[in-house]
């Protein structure tokens, strides 16, 4: 009896998995040792300027209450501050604090290895044509492109 292939969706899910995965552990070993996976999903959400409450709950697929205990531990432990948003007094930005910025720099460096490897597996020309095809398929599946 033979196993039917996954669907593409579940490729993109486990390599997604794997990098995300492999970068927490990243994180963890240089010391931001107290952030979650769920809290790191919000995380990488947040624009450098800042971003909203409601913002990052929508692009996280978390509800706002789900978001704001998320960030709620995130701004305890210094990764992210609450500032005024400059185009509505009654709102407030989340944006990276200095720790978050650390943390972030840190993750970038990370998941460019993992794409040097990835690359280094594919070959240039597959994972060049692999980007490209990302990008065109996102046109159609990222509403927040």
């Amino acid at each position: 009896m033979s196993r039917a292939q996954p669907s593409t969706g579940v490729w993109f899910f486990v390599a997604h998995r794997a990098m995300e995965q492999r970068i927490l552990d990243g994180l963890h070993a240089a010391g931001f040792d107290d952030v979650t996976v769920a809290q790191a999903r919000v995380f990488a959400r947040v624009d450098p300027a800042g971003t909203r409450l409601t913002d990052l709950a929508e692009r996280a697929l978390v509800t706002k209450q789900t978001a704001q205990v998320l960030v709620n531990h995130l701004e305890e432990a210094g990764y992210v501050e609450r500032v005024a948003d400059p185009t509505d007094a009654r709102a407030r930005l989340i944006r990276p604090a200095a720790r978050g910025r650390r943390a972030l720099r840190h993750a970038r460096r990370l998941e460019q290895h993992i794409e040097t490897e990835w690359e280094r597996h594919l070959g240039a020309a597959d994972m060049a044509h692999l980007r490209r095809t990302m990008a065109r398929l996102r046109e159609i599946t990222d509403p927040f492109a």
